[in-house]
């Protein structure tokens, strides 16, 4: 599976360099940070979501540092970072001055990505809670959903099908952030188990206490890290979030 996966990024990265998903960046390269740890559950798919981001930022023209260590959030370190990805992480994954550093660092205007489970983290935390834009409840098991895109001008989407069929664990949210601004929804009609109703966004981004923010509720499974489609949505979140 992983040899797979390596040759399909190698494919789609060549095929990023010569058409439109390459990322117009400034001359100095942006640096970001993906963080992957987690108090609860592990998701297997973070290693291909690690060597995803990797090789979108190598094809794409930023720099890619990768940790599940949070003591690697303090003020001066977060500095050199355009932006955060959160991938998969769970539960409590910072201490109080961890949060703090990492809250001083949105408010001077940097990014962040919340990938899948990103939603599954800091329930006691406020302020991380509007910045991911909701919390989880549940999930019904893995299955084909349709997802209706209807924002096609952000990077994160404007490359998707109006209409886009995907397989992946679903989440059911609470706490919905409603200053968000929501890029596609779940139609529940077409797979069993959602509860959030006929509103039951899936993807979304916002400015956010100075900085922003971008969230997809997909990137459960591996296959879902090769999927051209995904790998779009991903990029695009990224672009968003380091702020072109």
């Amino acid at each position: 599976m992983l040899s797979l996966l390596i040759n399909f990024i190698c494919l789609f990265s060549a095929c990023m360099t010569s058409n439109q998903f390459t990322l117009d960046v400034k001359p100095k390269q942006a640096t970001i940070l993906v963080f992957y740890k987690t108090g609860g559950y592990y998701h297997k798919s973070i290693p291909a979501g690690i060597m995803v981001i990797q090789a979108l930022g190598k094809n794409n023209s930023f720099k890619v540092d990768t940790t599940a260590d949070a003591s690697h959030f303090t003020g001066g370190n977060l500095k050199k970072y355009a932006a955060v990805i959160f991938l998969n992480t769970t539960h409590e994954v910072l201490d109080p001055g961890q949060q703090k550093a990492f809250e001083t660092y949105i408010r001077s205007g940097k990014g962040f990505v919340g990938v899948h489970a990103a939603t599954d983290t800091e329930y006691e935390w406020p302020w991380y809670g509007k910045l991911v834009g909701a919390y989880f409840t549940n999930h019904p098991k893995v299955q084909k959903a349709i997802i209706k895109v209807t924002d096609k001008k952000h990077p994160s989407t404007k490359l998707l099908p109006d209409v886009w069929e995907h397989t992946d664990e679903w989440y059911n949210f609470k706490d919905i952030n409603p200053d968000m601004k929501v890029l596609a929804w779940l139609d529940e009609k077409s797979y069993e188990g959602g509860t959030n109703g006929n509103e039951h966004p899936i993807a979304w981004y916002h400015e956010y206490d100075g900085g922003r923010a971008f969230y997809t509720g997909l990137g459960h499974t591996e296959e879902s890290y090769s999927d051209p489609l995904f790998l779009k949505h991903l990029l695009g979140g990224i672009q968003y979030a380091i702020g072109k």
